[in-house]
């Protein structure tokens, strides 16, 4: 699906919900730029964060994060980058 860059495809709004209420993060799940990044600037996240958004993604979406992956600056890099991640990955 092909969208403006800064309006949340159907998939990243799922994964926004689904962060923001793992991470009871106050900013609605709607209003987090699909390419803002998600570590450090931008949504504020820290390694802890991370760890359980990757938690949370292997157990909702069967995709499996690993911690010492040379990708995940890449993978974690925003929201858009993180779904295309799981999208590509899903059911592997």
């Amino acid at each position: 699906m092909i969208t403006d860059d800064n309006t949340q495809s159907a998939q990243e709004a799922e994964l926004a919900r689904l962060i923001v209420k793992t991470l009871n993060l106050e900013v609605p799940a709607a209003e987090i730029d699909p390419q803002a990044p998600l570590y450090g600037e931008g949504l504020g996240l820290d390694s802890i964060d991370m760890l359980e958004i990757a938690l949370v993604v292997s157990q909702q979406f069967g995709v499996k994060l690993r911690a010492d992956d040379k990708n995940n600056m890449q993978i974690f890099g925003s929201l858009r980058s993180l779904n295309a991640y799981i999208q590509q990955n899903r059911g592997r």
